[in-house]
């Protein structure tokens, strides 16, 4: 939890993007309609690209953290700001993977 205390606004933010196909995706477990899944793919994407500029912009800071500091060797606080960046990418396509578990497990349920 301390992690995401010290993410910014953009972090959180494109973190929130990957819950919405996660409840697309329950949603369409429970009541499966083509309209639901057709609302899948473009929130996925959104998510994709969400989770990959949340890391580049985790990198990003990181990398100017370096200079601020100037830090030549990889060191344990730019381990823990590398693991940081990482965190969005791990949160937006974990619920993507949990989303089309749930996709899945709506189309077996409708004919």
């Amino acid at each position: 939890m301390e992690v995401l205390a010290n993410a910014g606004v953009m972090a959180l933010a494109s973190m929130f993007v990957g819950v919405l196909p996660l409840a697309t995706g329950i949603v369409y477990a429970i009541w499966p309609s083509e309209h639901r899944l057709a609302l899948m793919r473009p929130l996925s994407l959104a998510t994709v690209f969400a989770a990959i500029s949340g890391t580049a912009l985790g990198f990003i800071n990181e990398l100017r953290f370096i200079n601020r500091t100037a830090t030549t060797a990889f060191s344990g606080v730019v381990a823990v700001g590398v693991a940081e960046s990482l965190v969005t990418l791990f949160f937006g396509f974990g619920c993507l993977t949990v989303a089309w578990l749930c996709v899945a497990l709506g189309l077996w349920r409708h004919p």
